[in-house]
């Protein structure tokens, strides 16, 4: 696969401004292990390769085992996750797929079980931000084995 256009590099206001949301959300009251789970559920579901290779290895790193990581396609089948990231997660799947227009109720009224107004907010805010940067390195074809840019300050033009 031939990368397109390095958007990193071509425009780095627009990266800077994703990575103001990440810096905002590295406050949130949900826990980051959450967060990132949640990234890279939303990132198994747009088929990113290159934000699912960066997922990987930041949820290796925080601690994350690699039994949960091989069976999150199936979370709902599998009794490693516990309730509030079965919420999360059925939460991330409803917005990325959003559907006749909607989230279901019934997803809404179970994240609700599990999350205050505002960590619901911040989860939703995690899933568009993914799916953004999903958007972005698809659209572009970033390779999944490039240095991941944000290793490096991005100063904005």
């Amino acid at each position: 696969m031939k990368q397109r256009t390095n958007f990193y590099q071509k425009s780095p206001g627009v990266v800077k401004l994703l990575f103001n949301l990440s810096g905002y959300l590295s406050k949130s009251t949900v826990e980051p292990s959450l967060l990132q789970l949640v990234n890279f559920r939303v990132s198994q579901l747009n088929g990113c390769a290159f934000c699912l290779n960066a997922d990987t290895a930041m949820l290796r790193a925080g601690g994350e085992t690699e039994q949960r990581l091989y069976v999150l396609n199936a979370w709902r089948e599998a009794p490693f996750y516990t309730e509030r990231e079965r919420a999360a997660l059925a939460w991330a799947e409803a917005v990325t797929n959003i559907r006749d227009g909607q989230v279901p109720d019934e997803v809404y009224e179970t994240a609700t079980k599990h999350f205050s107004e505002e960590e619901l907010i911040d989860l939703t805010l995690t899933i568009t931000t993914t799916n953004t940067y999903n958007r972005f390195n698809i659209s572009f074809r970033t390779p999944a084995d490039v240095p991941r840019p944000w290793e490096k300050v991005v100063e904005a033009r």
